[in-house]
Order: C-alpha cells, then sequence, then structure tokens
C-alpha cells in the first residue's frame, strides 16, 4: 500500500471514521432514552434534549464544585467523578416530573397527543430552569489529559504527512457507550423487571393480567431514561462544549435516530444512531485534500468538494426523516409506527 493511501485512510478516519462513531454512539444513546419512552409509555417525549441539558448542568456545576475542592480523577475528566451523583438527581426530578404532570394523564386515559402536547410543556420549563441557572453560553467543565493520541505525535512516530488524533472525550464516549448498551440489553433481556417492561410495551392490557404493576414499570422507564439523557448529554458535553440550546437541537437527529432504526425497538435505536451521525460527516465532509491523495496527480478538484455546508447538518437528519416516513414508517428494524 503506497503513502498517499495510507494518508487518505489517516485523513478519513480522522475527519470521518472517530468523529462519525463518537457522534453515534452519542445520538444512539439519546435515541434509546426516546425509544423507550415510546414503546412503554406509547407517546414521543420532546422534552428528552432538555432532560439532557438539564442532567448535563447537573453534572457541570458539580464538577465545577469538585474542581475547586481540588478533587480530581487525572487524567480522566472530574465529569465522570460528577456523573452518579448528578444521574441520581436527574432521576429523583424525572420521576418528580411524571408524578406531578404525565401520571395525570395515564390516568385519565388521555391520547398520545395530549402527553406530546405536555411534553412540549416540560421542554420548555426544561429549558428555562437550565438557562436561568448556567445563563445560555457554552460553558467548558474538560480538564484532565485532552488526547489519547496526538496528530503531531502520529506523525512522528509513522512518518506521514496526516496525523490522527484521538481525543479522550471520543475514547470514553465510545467505551461507555458500549458498556451502557450491553448492561441494557441485559437488563431487558435477563432480568424480570426488563421482562415486565417488554411485557408492558408488547400488550399493556395483557401485562395487567399478568399481574404486572404498571406505575413500576413506568417508574423503572423514566429512571433508565433519565440515566441515559444525562450521560448522553455529558458525554457529548465533554466532545464539544456545554449550551443550553444545542441539545435542544440533538432533539431532530436523536429522533431521526430512533424512527430511521424502527422507534420502540432498542436495536434500531443504535443502528439509526450511526446511519444518522455517518450521513451527517459524510455528506458536509470537504473531500478536496482526500481526492489529493485518493486520486492519480492532476485529477484533484480545485473546489472543496463538500456537497453540503456544516450549517445544514441537521438538514440531513430532517431529509432522511421524511424519507424514511415515507418509504418505511417502521424503520430499518420495524418498530412501532408513529
Amino acid at each position: 500500500m503506497d503513502t498517499d493511501t495510507i494518508n487518505a485512510i489517516v485523513l478519513f478516519s480522522n475527519f470521518i471514521l472517530v468523529p462519525g462513531m463518537t457522534y453515534g454512539a452519542q445520538l444512539a444513546l439519546g435515541a434509546l432514552g426516546i425509544t423507550l419512552v415510546f414503546g412503554v409509555l406509547r407517546f414521543a417525549n420532546f422534552a428528552h434534549g432538555d432532560m439532557m441539558a438539564f442532567g448535563t448542568m447537573i453534572v457541570v456545576m458539580i464538577t465545577w464544585w469538585f474542581q475547586s475542592l481540588g478533587i480530581t480523577i487525572a487524567p480522566l475528566p472530574t465529569a465522570l467523578l460528577a456523573l452518579p451523583l448528578a444521574i441520581v438527581i436527574s432521576m429523583s426530578v424525572t420521576l418528580l416530573n411524571d408524578r406531578m404532570i404525565f401520571r395525570y394523564y395515564r390516568k385519565k386515559r388521555s391520547s398520545p397527543s395530549t402527553f406530546v402536547i405536555a411534553s412540549t410543556g416540560v421542554m420548555f420549563v426544561f429549558n428555562g430552569i437550565v438557562r436561568f441557572i448556567i445563563g445560555p453560553d457554552d460553558q467548558r467543565f474538560t480538564d484532565g489529559e485532552r488526547f489519547i493520541i496526538k496528530a503531531r505525535e502520529f506523525k512522528k512516530m509513522t512518518g506521514l504527512d496526516e496525523g490522527l488524533s484521538i481525543k479522550v472525550s471520543q475514547g470514553l464516549t465510545i467505551v461507555i457507550a458500549i458498556i451502557l448498551v450491553a448492561a441494557l440489553f441485559w437488563f431487558l433481556q435477563r432480568t424480570r423487571t426488563g421482562k415486565a417492561m417488554r411485557a408492558f410495551s408488547d400488550n399493556e392490557d395483557l401485562a395487567l393480567l399478568s399481574g404486572i404493576d404498571p406505575e413500576r414499570v413506568v417508574a423503572i422507564t423514566w429512571i433508565i431514561t433519565a440515566a441515559l439523557a444525562t450521560i448522553a448529554g455529558t458525554l457529548y458535553g465533554l466532545d464539544k462544549s456545554f449550551k443550553p440550546f444545542t441539545y435542544f437541537q440533538l432533539l431532530l437527529p436523536m429522533f431521526a435516530s430512533a424512527i430511521v432504526g424502527g422507534i420502540g425497538n432498542p436495536v434500531g435505536a443504535i443502528v439509526g444512531g450511526f446511519v444518522i451521525a455517518f450521513s451527517e460527516v459524510i455528506i458536509t465532509y470537504a473531500y478536496k485534500k482526500f481526492l489529493i491523495y485518493a486520486v492519480p496527480p492532476g485529477w484533484a478538484p480545485d473546489g472543496l468538494m463538500q456537497l453540503l455546508s456544516t450549517d445544514y447538518k441537521f438538514a440531513v437528519s430532517f431529509m432522511i426523516l421524511v424519507l424514511v416516513l415515507l418509504i418505511r414508517p417502521t424503520g430499518i428494524f420495524k418498530g412501532k409506527v408513529i
């Protein structure tokens, strides 16, 4: 394999493969929370993005507190130390929110559209609380070692023109996502509570006749959703930065991920997350430098060879979402029809 081909592969890995895997893992965790609520509670939770923002805000504030006390876990980010406490707080707030709002509509057996409207109201409340407490601007809370591999060190080690860099936040995102997904599938497949959740999702009336406590299933669903939202939001914040409005914007690609994979299907949420992430990254990447290495000399284009500007990356999610709803409304893995 010649040097130009290796440089092209490294460039592709640096700007498409690694970012796509990281972003895909973040979207998959977010989509899992959405698909669990839709599968078990049967409504589209529009507040999920701002639940992520709220949980991440708690992580940020606890991280700042730990940093002020000199408590760190270098070379890893202190946010990992703050995460368990933030998850507990987020779970408590989410359960309180369900008891105060969604439980009332469940007792009245309201339609799914009523739940969607209620969740939209909850979304604005969470958004307002986060902005009031921490402000609307970017907040940095990363510390510890920043890179697993630095581009300059990679170049020096390999002698290539292109360097590969992998951030600690990217490595953590992929590892934590794998662990969480494995734990969630074990829980749903092997435990009695997980089987009860699946039975309740498949047929609520039959599950009730079998003696399954619906309120317990609902509570467990919200607990898992709150944990996934807090972890996904924190990983995204560590990888990029924490800005409340960004999490509202993430709602579209997360819903697109859940629907593309098959909403209500956890496997579909994971696959959909990576489909949406790689679609956004691939379509918005400028291929000029890649083609300089990949094609014969003199064939390289003069333009950027970028299909869409990064400003339009969420338009990619929207286009894929519309196409899936038109062509295959149940998604790749035949989830529930919206």
